[in-house]
């Protein structure tokens, strides 16, 4: 993997974590602190401190009227393509457009991440936009969001074997296929190889100050690294 930075690209960051005195919350800061000092311009999506709405519901669709079924794909793509979505998931919407390049920093919550961050995914990728009959078709250069790099910054308690083919936690490549595969990939975005930190719950000082060392290598490489091939292992 090569170290060289490209300078000047804009990178949004969703962060997903409840506590500002958080691993994540160090993390998150660390990579934007990281990013702008190497030229890059950055945005941040911290969805907790944004009280962000996790639910998709009829209110997303300021247009919509109780009498009519809330058949989300249909409705979803009619009011993205209107410009009549809700403020909040516009302004989410512009922040993905803007980017050359999106970061998500999360804890694995039951082999998943937080229901905040899934409800962010739920809503702002709308048909329409992110997907459907309306824009390109899903995957390759062609995609609606094609173009665009996509890193996964993820924590766990864990220890880093329990999440192999062979760990008791079964291979990571597979938890987070969902994201890779089906949001990333889908959409067009270039999945990298994601950054993990595993005994997240008790991490002594020295590890935090390593896996600071190793992130930013992998932020130095944001645009240059290749991508993840379908369906490759991922080494912690």
């Amino acid at each position: 993997m090569t170290e060289t930075t490209e300078q000047g690209r804009k990178i949004l960051v969703v962060s997903a974590h409840p506590e500002p005195r958080s691993l994540n919350a160090s993390l998150t800061a660390f990579a934007v602190d990281h990013l702008r000092a190497a030229g890059h311009e950055v945005r941040v999506s911290d969805l907790y401190a944004m009280k962000w709405k996790a639910t998709l519901d009829a209110d997303d669709f300021p247009d919509h009227t109780p009498e009519r079924r809330l058949h989300v794909m249909d409705v979803s793509e009619e009011a993205t393509l209107a410009g009549h979505l809700s403020p909040d998931v516009a302004a989410e919407q512009e922040r993905v457009r803007w980017s050359d390049a999106v970061i998500m920093q999360f804890p694995l919550w039951w082999f998943s991440a937080p229901a905040i961050l899934k409800g962010w995914i739920d809503r702002v990728f709308t048909s329409g936009f992110a997907y459907g009959p309306a824009v390109p078709p899903p995957y390759g250069e062609s995609a609606p969001l094609a173009g665009r790099r996509a890193l996964l910054s993820v924590t766990y308690g864990a220890r880093a074997d329990s999440f192999s083919p062979d760990g008791v936690h079964g291979d990571l490549a597979h938890i987070l296929h969902p994201l890779q595969h089906g949001l990333f990939r889908f959409t067009g975005m270039a999945p990298l190889e994601p950054f993990t930190v595993s005994g997240a719950n008790a991490l002594a000082a020295e590890r935090f100050t390593e896996a600071r060392t190793a992130y930013a290598r992998r932020l130095d490489a944001l645009f240059t690294s290749a991508p993840v091939p379908l369906d490759a292992p991922i080494r912690s």
